[in-house]
This record gives structure tokens, sequence and C-alpha cells, in this order.
């Protein structure tokens, strides 16, 4: 009864195709022949090779794996149950999940190597969770070693962006006497835009207002020619020209009059104010620290004032707003305007 059920076993894995134990391509090329070997049903030859294989070492997981299981079923088929069991046993303790394939595997062979997962129960499992925590461990010990790469990339990156900036002073002089100029001047000198357009535009409109006014007060004026007796002239008559506001323009007079004085008044006060402004926020010199490229330095950036450092002036200079006032002709007479720049 044995005899027959051995030949069966030896029938069956002689009948099972050529490629039925073809797995994945594994590290060791003796593997593959052992692999080869165990298919020409050459068993007593794959036992003693893949345990003297076994023995020599330097193997992968894989590569064990796959000797421990040609030699457990080679075993198997020979009839040598003790050296089968201890080549499925260390098999299992390799992979404890490991199973044989039903569709290539003789039944009696997995048959055989399921009695002995009953029997390695309780170890098995501890296996499983030993490994279990070792792939937990593996796992976040890739990501650390990957968040240090991704760390150490990012500060190489840094150092390179450092290392093609430069730090530039920049030391910026002013004036003292542009204080003392009307229209906001000191104000747009200190980078104060906003101010300096108020003082300039209230400014401005008053000078104009006064000019205007100005002009209109003096054109009320009438000239007329008076004769006088002159007893030294041999003629005896002498002539003068005076000039006068009409007594009908007295109203129109007393209006310019008082709007030409107003306003020069405001102009002056508010003047005032911006020098005081300008003064109290005056200083010498303005040093400003900014970072830029190689490439940025290299560019001309026109006039530039070095100190002992890098020093120069900022790379985008904004025109300044300024104001002018003009004085244009008419055909009525005289006319006044004014300009902001901005």
């Amino acid at each position: 009864m044995n005899r027959g059920i051995a030949l069966i076993v030896l029938w069956l894995a002689l009948w099972a195709p050529a490629t039925s134990f073809a797995q994945e391509d594994v590290g060791d090329p003796e593997v593959a022949s052992l692999r080869a070997s165990f298919e020409y049903g050459k068993y007593a030859e794959v036992l003693e090779r893949a345990g003297a294989r076994i023995d020599r070492g330097g193997l992968g997981e894989d590569d064990l794996v796959e000797l421990h299981k040609l030699a457990g079923l080679a075993a198997f088929n020979l009839g040598r149950t003790e050296e089968a069991q201890r080549h499925l046993r260390a098999l299992l303790r390799l992979d404890p999940d490991f199973s044989l394939d039903p569709f290539v595997v003789p039944p009696p062979a997995v048959a055989f190597m399921e009695g002995i997962k009953e029997d390695m129960a309780t170890e098995l499992e501890f296996l499983r969770q030993e490994r279990r925590l070792r792939q937990e461990r593996e796992k976040a010990e890739y990501e650390r070693r990957e968040r240090e790469r991704v760390e150490a990339e990012v500060q190489r990156r840094r150092a390179e962006e450092l290392a093609s900036q430069v730090t530039v002073r920049t030391v910026e002089k002013r004036n003292f006497l542009v204080n003392f100029v009307p229209f906001g001047a000191g104000q747009f000198q200190q980078g104060r835009n906003s101010l300096g357009i108020v003082f300039a535009a209230t400014e401005g409109v008053l000078a104009v207002t006064s000019v205007i006014s100005y002009f209109a007060y003096e054109s009320l004026f009438e000239e007329r020619p008076i004769e006088l007796d002159n007893v030294l002239d041999e003629d005896g008559r002498a002539s003068i020209t005076i000039r006068y506001i009409p007594t009908s323009r007295e109203r129109q007079r007393d209006t310019w009059q008082l709007l030409k004085l107003a306003s020069a008044a405001g102009f002056y006060t508010i003047y005032a104010l911006g020098v005081v402004d300008a003064l109290y926020h005056h200083e010498d010199q303005v040093v400003r620290t900014t970072v830029e490229t190689r490439e940025t330095q290299q560019q001309p950036s026109g006039n530039r004032l070095k100190s002992s450092t890098s020093v120069s002036a900022p790379p985008r200079a904004r025109a300044r707003p300024s104001a002018s006032v003009g004085l244009y002709p008419t055909a009525g007479g005289l006319g006044a305007g004014l300009t902001l720049s901005f």
C-alpha cells in the first residue's frame, strides 16, 4: 500500500509541467539549477546539493525559502520524512505564511505541509508577530532615512542659494538744503511721498491763487494823465500820469487784495510747516541692507556710492514726485498753472 502511494506521488511529480515550480527569478544561479533538477526528478541530487548550498551561507531570504522548499519536497518524495520536516520547518520559520500551491504540488505533500503548520501553530503566530514588528521597524527606518534625505537636499539647495547671494549695504546721502525747498522737496527726499504730495499740492494751489490774485488786482488799475502848471518851463505847463482804481471797482479791489494776502499767508505758513517737518525727520545718510544674487550684482546699476563693504544704490530707483508752477500769456492778460509729476 505504501509503495503504491509513493508511486502515485512520484507520477504526479513527474506529470507536473516543467514550469510548475517556476517562481520569481532569484539571485543565486545554483537555485535555478536545482529547480531544473527537481523538475527532472533528480530528488537525491537536489536534496544533497541544496543542503550543501544552504550550509555555505551567503544567501538571501528568497533563495533560502526556495532551497528549503526544494529540499523538503525532494526528501518527502524520497520518503525521508525527518529531513523533509526539518527543511519545511526551516522554511516556515523564514516565512510563517508560506503555503504550497495545491494546483502545482501533489495533495500528499500539501497535506504533509499543513500538518507541520498545525504542529508549529503557536511558534508560527509568534513569528508572524515578530515579522510584523520587524516590517514596521523597517518601514519606520525607511521613512526616517527618506526624511533625512529630503532635509539634506533642502539644506544643500539652501546652501547653494546662500552661496549665490551677497549682502549689499546701500548708503543714501541726503542734502540738508533740500529741506528748505518748498513743495514738499524735503519730504520727497526722505521717501515720505504721501506727505510730500500733500505739501506740494497745498502750496501749489496757494501759490497759484496768490499769483492770480496779484494779477487780477493789478488789472483793476487805470492810468490817467494830469496837466500841471509849471512856472519853470518855458511854456509854463507840465503833465504827469497817475494810476488808480476807480471807485466803482472798490469791491473787486477789496476781494482780490484779501484773497492775495490770505493765499500768500497760507503759502508761507504751509511752507514753514513743511520745512520744520523736514528738519525734524532729517538724516544726513540712510543705510539700507539688501540681499542680491550674484547675477543681479553683476548687472550695471548706474552711479553707486561704495563704502568699505558693498555699498550701492537701490537696484530699482523710482522717480520722485515733483511740482512746478508756470506763467503763460493769454488773450486777456496772464495765466498761471501748476504741474505735479508722480
